[in-house]
């Protein structure tokens, strides 16, 4: 490879472990080693999970708005969205997501997204015409039924969707990477309530309580999102934006990209780095490294992550290396860790980029 002059890091958060923004920082200071005068530019990056609304702030600007809202288990909770001109972005984790709940309180039949309706509520309020909710790490699988229930309860006249004035200008878009349906083998409940504490009991009552919302909003309003891509997203939720609120559905991280016209910005780089936690096949699935290499056009794209498998496939795929930055060894408690990580992935940089030039 030609003199690095320019790099653009763009790396996700290892979830559990680093944010973007801390994994970002950690190559830049492995890319500052081996390259001491290239030119880094650090990209904060998220596909609508952990991180949506600190990579949008980083993007575009704009105030955090901090609102007091219900968790999944109806509490007080203090929640943030993003706030630039007519244009709001929302994390749904921020008010709904499985981080705000232990281990032992994990019940999806329980969880609500009532608190993310508190912030579309709020966001409208103060003059959003265009709401941006980035749904991913939700603790729900209600079909955004809560969500719906917070917005009936600040705008309802005669508890009629058809009254809500205060809606009927403001244009929604839900940012994920979740192709699945509402219902169904694939739905939301089979394939994500799992890992937010539901038994398999649990999973059939949790489906059929999305299908029969779903039938029931089919027969009022005379058509069926159910079965849209981003249905699934978010227990649900994805469905009440796209049947209830009209939303558009497109990837967080194509979103994001071109909200900060990243073609331009990594036009005139040499390298661009990546990375996520854990990357195999399903990476190659819409997931936010790809969203990168696709929109790095001939700059050379390099994946890193805590753990890789099926590195051939990623490979032939477009990536110009694919890195591991733990080495053997090493237990999953100890690369968890956040200084750790940061460590293994600025050496892991450094090495990278020094072999390159």
């Amino acid at each position: 490879m030609k003199n690095i002059r320019k790099v653009v890091v763009a790396v996700d958060s290892f979830k559990g472990c680093i944010t973007s923004v801390e994994a970002n920082r950690a190559a830049a200071e492995g890319i500052r080693h081996a390259c001491p005068d290239a030119e880094i530019v650090q990209v904060p990056v998220s596909d609508g999970g952990e991180g949506f609304l600190e990579a949008f702030h980083a993007a575009i600007g704009g105030e955090q708005i901090a609102v007091t809202v219900r968790d999944p288990l109806m509490r007080p909770i203090t929640a943030q969205y993003l706030l630039k001109d007519e244009l709001a972005v929302i994390e749904m984790a921020q008010a709904s997501g499985l981080t705000l709940l232990t281990k032992e309180e994990r019940d999806p039949m329980m969880a609500t997204s009532y608190g993310t309706g508190q912030l579309v509520v709020d966001a409208v309020r103060k003059g959003a015409r265009h709401i941006i909710v980035g749904l991913g790490g939700s603790a729900t699988s209600d079909a955004g039924m809560g969500m719906l229930r917070a917005i009936v309860d600040a705008f309802a006249v005669n508890d009629r969707w058809e009254d809500f004035e205060e809606l009927k200008d403001v244009h929604f878009t839900i940012a994920t990477d979740v192709k699945n349906p509402l219902c169904g083998h694939n739905g939301a409940a089979s394939v994500f309530a799992p890992q937010k504490g539901a038994t398999p009991e649990m999973v059939i009552k949790l489906d059929e309580r999305a299908r029969k919302f779903a039938e029931t909003s089919a027969r009022h309003f005379g058509f069926d999102h159910s079965q849209d891509e981003g249905a699934g997203a978010a227990g649900g939720l994805g469905y009440a934006f796209l049947q209830y609120l009209n939303a558009s559905c497109k990837s967080g991280i194509q979103l994001l990209l071109e909200t900060i016209h990243f073609e331009e910005l990594v036009c005139d780089a040499d390298l661009v780095i990546t990375g996520e936690g854990s990357a195999d096949r399903q990476t190659l699935m819409g997931k936010l490294p790809v969203g990168i290499l696709e929109q790095s056009g001939n700059t050379p794209a390099c994946l890193i992550a805590g753990r890789i498998s099926d590195r051939e496939q990623l490979l032939q795929a477009g990536f110009a290396r694919v890195e591991c930055i733990n080495p053997p060894g090493i237990t999953l408690e100890e690369a968890m860790q956040k200084a750790i990580a940061k460590k293994n992935i600025c050496q892991t940089v450094r090495n990278l980029v020094a072999e390159l030039r």
